[in-house]
């Protein structure tokens, strides 16, 4: 049996930040605290460098799913995310999408995810992999990890 993997959407495979590039000053100012409450924004998303190549190698390992959050102010993100799945991911991906505030109640054996202070990260079981960070600065760093893992 696979171990499971659980990899965060924002800012681990997708490129958040860049979306805020292609905003105008006056919405940029409206949601200045709150750049994920913007409508639409997660639409405006390419998939971070090297992402949808490490989802692939992971996945032949791995049991792969998505665990991601979204902001509670902006319902329509709900459907951006699926739709960002499909689109960028395709069939690989297919009904691999969770989208929940409490991503410790999902029991796993790994979470990649850029930010450990939210949404239950710090409090998962498994091991929490810190995209971004000193030992896992990128993709390229976390696939070599995991299949020696694996």
């Amino acid at each position: 049996m696979k171990k499971i993997l659980y990899i965060d959407l924002d800012g681990t495979l997708v490129d958040f930040a860049s979306a805020c590039s292609k905003l105008d000053e006056k919405t940029l100012e409206k949601f200045k605290n709150n750049k994920e409450e913007i409508p639409g924004i997660f639409s405006l998303m390419p998939p971070l460098h090297g992402a949808l190549e490490a989802f692939d190698k992971l996945s032949e390992v791995y049991d792969t799913y998505i665990l991601s959050s979204a902001p509670w102010e902006n319902a329509i993100a709900w459907a951006e995310k699926l739709l960002w799945v499909k689109h960028c991911m395709g069939n690989k991906a297919y009904k691999r999408l969770i989208l929940s505030h409490h991503k410790e109640l999902n029991k796993g054996d790994y979470l990649i995810d850029d930010r450990i202070d939210k949404n239950g990260a710090d409090k998962f079981e498994g091991e929490v992999i810190l995209f971004g960070s000193v030992k896992f600065p990128d993709w390229k760093n976390i696939v070599a990890y995991l299949v020696k893992e694996g």
